[in-house]
């Protein structure tokens, strides 16, 4: 039996898309988005669609990022930049709970205050299936993460589809782009940017909401030219995108690899620094901290953690991994095996953000390569499933 059909796109020149913004204002939404700030895209305020990174392109590579001017009036001409809905919806560091002590008492203050609903603009594909990832692990969960479920509970996702792909992508491998193939509350996708008598945004509702949010926004109907220009525009992307990571049979590939000398080669590049964990949009480590003044107020902060850090596995007395090796592999190996044992899903979504921003420039799909040629034909000392700590 079919269920109801998809609601018909539509399309919406410029002055549509300002007005979809002003509406979502209009509803009282926090309006987030890309824009430019030290040299990169990050996550900010959108008053207008002008603030968008308007003409302006990225260049990514391994360990390598840098943005440069078009010269076109391409909205969405980019790929992703370090930071992701992750950095929204579960932010760097927040207070949990505060309390006063005083006469002898301990008294629990007001909790802080939630954050307003929110609109994100304009995420990619890949950050649309990293979203959904979370979803699955701090929301749906035997105890969901009330902060977090809250913020997603309220979250307007408006998703950007994908025509310009970087050269560290490789979301075509998971799934996840360069087409939004996840839930999401508006699709849209940029038509013909270099063409400003033609420039315009193919939109699909995805939800009720975003339904009746689009019917408040001038726009027409989407004729068979906008859809086949839009997917030209899609089959361009993926056709770009060279880089593969081979997922058959990943999971239990890792997990027979777990003495692999190639985790020990990796380690004398790595620095573990953990940029690969703070860009990905994906991880959700946390330490919590009490943090305490001398009028007796204690607050409890989340903030975010690393794998790569040493104290990360401190368990009775000592770190559990201490080499640099055993890091590696358990960020790897997390992301791509054990996830599924934990969440049914990969921990990755093909972003490429971790080998655009790990400063000595590791491929995650070159490591995972490595272990796959030599599967079967190299034996570690003392046999495969040698730990490495």
């Amino acid at each position: 039996m079919r269920g109801p059909a998809a609601p018909p796109a539509v399309v919406l020149e410029l002055d549509g898309l300002e007005a979809l913004l002003a509406e979502l204002q209009r509803r009282r939404y926090r309006t987030l988005g890309p824009t430019v700030r030290d040299g990169t895209l990050t996550v900010g305020p959108l008053r207008t669609i002008a603030d968008l990174p308007v003409g302006w392109h990225d260049e990514q590579a391994p360990g390598s990022y840098r943005l440069a001017r078009g010269d076109d009036h391409a909205h969405f001409g980019w790929a992703v930049g370090p930071s992701s809905p992750r950095s929204v919806l579960f932010p760097a560091q927040e207070t949990v709970w505060r309390a006063r002590q005083a006469a002898g008492a301990v008294r629990f203050l007001d909790p802080p205050e939630p954050d307003p609903p929110t609109a994100l603009f304009g995420i990619r594909p890949c950050d649309l299936a990293a979203v959904a990832v979370l979803d699955r692990v701090l929301a749906g969960g035997a105890v969901a993460d009330a902060r977090y479920a809250a913020r997603r509970r309220h979250a307007f996702l408006v998703v950007a589809e994908c025509g310009a792909p970087s050269a560290s992508c490789f979301c075509t491998s998971l799934g996840t782009g360069p087409a939004a193939h996840q839930p999401a509350d508006l699709v849209l996708c940029e038509l013909d940017p270099g063409q400003p008598a033609r420039h315009r945004f193919l939109v699909r509702p995805g939800s009720d909401h975003g339904a009746a949010v689009l019917a408040a926004v001038p726009h027409r109907p989407a004729t068979d030219d906008d859809r086949s220009r839009r997917a030209t525009v899609l089959a361009d992307a993926e056709r770009r995108i060279h880089r593969r990571l081979d997922t058959d049979g990943l999971p239990d590939l890792l997990a027979r690899n777990l003495g692999h000398p190639r985790w020990a080669e990796v380690a004398r590049r790595c620095l573990s620094c953990g940029n690969c964990t703070m860009v990905c949009p994906t991880c959700f480590c946390s330490d919590l901290d009490d943090v305490t003044d001398l009028a007796g107020t204690v607050e409890r902060r989340r903030r975010w953690a690393s794998c790569f850090e040493l104290g990360h596995s401190y368990l009775h007395g000592g770190p559990v991994r201490t080499s640099l090796a055993s890091r590696y592999r358990q960020w790897a190996t997390h992301k791509l095996s054990t996830w599924h044992d934990q969440f049914g899903t990969s921990g990755c979504v093909g972003c490429g953000r971790c080998i655009t921003w790990c400063p000595v420039g590791i491929d995650l799909t070159d490591e995972v390569a490595a272990v796959r040629a030599a599967d079967g034909a190299v034996d570690a000392p003392g046999g495969r499933s040698e730990a490495i700590s």
